[in-house]
């Protein structure tokens, strides 16, 4: 039966004693997805879900019930005072760029202190030159990068003492770095640091891929705003696009306003018909991402024992959805790259291939044969062309599915030495 997918024998015996190694994280991994669907179906239940709210608005989008009991439910779901859930969202560096944009002015200082933020956002800040970047809005940048992993909380208050921030950046995933993402109680010391000295800085958080990972959000330990995409994982695989900001009243205010029309906000917006897919993505959202951190934790032990280093290793403690396999060898990043892609259900005939892509400055190489363009939550797996050759894998809408990708991403490394 294997041997249709290309799979060997020796593989399947392989993956089948280093799943037997993943009991007790697979089990700790359902604990948690049990405890995140019943907050999701609270939430449901709570704001009175119903059929009605599946409608479809045009046009300018008024009285958009369902859009607006999208946005309660995710509130409730994030811990938030408001949200923002919209589909006119391309991504979620679109939903950070709006968030940019919304809370700061000419003069600003926007702080990041977990190093440089991920590549697409180069030209948002102006690391690279755009002519409508925050820097050519007369916004400056600056950046403290982690010390093993953690924040340098002695040059952040330094910082923060010495400076008027107006907005702090934390990316919690790593991107395409080398290192560790960051968990909420790292968030939780660093957010008092900065609290205790400056209370009118504003604490914003990338948590695309970590969200449901943990039993809590950034903003249970003092973010501000945060910020996500729905095709990664509160999208469940089924939100066809669009992304969400959370927090503070105030600031999600500010958010609509760029995002729409000052004065108008989050009073207009369509649905365009896709309010059903965004409520029942998020719904499937604990099953999903419980299935992308199994096939995570098993590639991590799998690639492990054929001798790569692994990050997280597979009993590690997780952050978000995202496993780094570092080859060290751009050839072995390409075929394992290109092994996901064969097991995909869309597209397994295309072989992937590094190329430029508009937001980075290295080639990269992209396997993602999912439903929805560029969607994160279904089993993929990419890295850019640079040193130390890390593939970058996350996903898979099913453990089944991400198991036999694990399989065949193997057999084309094993297969090609």
């Amino acid at each position: 039966m294997y041997n249709d997918l290309g799979i060997s024998e020796d593989i399947v015996d392989l993956v089948e004693k280093c799943e037997k190694d993943c009991y007790d994280e697979f089990k700790k991994i359902d604990e948690n997805c049990f405890f995140n669907s019943l907050k999701v179906l609270n939430s449901f239940h709570k704001n009175k879900v119903s059929e009605v709210h599946f409608n479809e608005t045009t046009g300018y989008g008024y009285n958009d019930i369902g859009r607006d009991v999208i946005e309660d439910v995710f509130k409730d779901v994030l811990g938030a005072e408001n949200t923002l859930v919209r589909g006119q969202f391309i991504s979620g560096s679109h939903a950070l760029t709006v968030c940019f944009m919304a809370l700061l002015r000419p003069g600003d200082l926007l702080l990041s202190i977990c190093g440089k933020p991920y590549d697409t956002l180069d030209e948002v800040i102006g690391i690279r030159d755009n002519a409508s970047s925050l820097k050519s809005f007369g916004i400056s940048y600056d950046q403290i990068d982690l010390i093993n992993d953690d924040f340098d909380y002695e040059k952040i208050e330094k910082y923060i003492m010495e400076h008027k921030v107006k907005v702090v950046e934390i990316q919690r995933s790593k991107g395409y770095s080398t290192r560790k993402s960051l968990d909420l109680d790292k968030l939780r010391k660093v957010i008092k640091i900065i609290k205790d000295i400056d209370k009118e800085v504003i604490i914003m958080v990338d948590n695309c891929y970590c969200e449901f990972v943990s039993k809590s959000e950034p903003l249970s330990v003092g973010a501000d705003v945060i910020v996500g995409s729905l095709i990664k994982n509160l999208g469940g695989g089924i939100a066809p696009n669009g992304a969400y900001i959370a927090g503070r009243d105030d600031l999600v205010e500010l958010c609509a306003e760029r995002l729409t029309v000052p004065g108008c906000g989050k009073e207009v917006g369509p649905s365009l018909g896709i309010n059903k897919q965004i409520l029942q993505g998020l719904f499937m959202a604990p099953s999903v991402i419980a299935s992308s951190l199994k096939t995570a934790v098993l590639a991590s032990r799998v690639m492990e024992e054929l001798g790569y280093d692994v990050e997280p290793r597979y009993n590690d403690e997780r952050v978000d959805i995202v496993q780094n396999i570092i080859f060290r060898d751009p050839q072995k990043l390409i075929l394992f790259t290109q092994g996901i892609q064969e097991a995909s259900a869309i597209d397994s005939f295309v072989s992937a291939q590094p190329s430029d892509m508009p937001g980075y400055d290295s080639k990269v190489i992209m396997a993602s044969g999912s439903f929805t363009q560029g969607s994160s939550i279904e089993l993929s797996c990419d890295g850019p062309l640079r040193e130390p050759y890390i593939a970058y894998m996350q996903g898979s809408l099913t453990y089944a599915y991400g198991k036999l990708g694990v399989m065949r991403a193997v057999t084309k490394l094993l297969n090609n030495r």
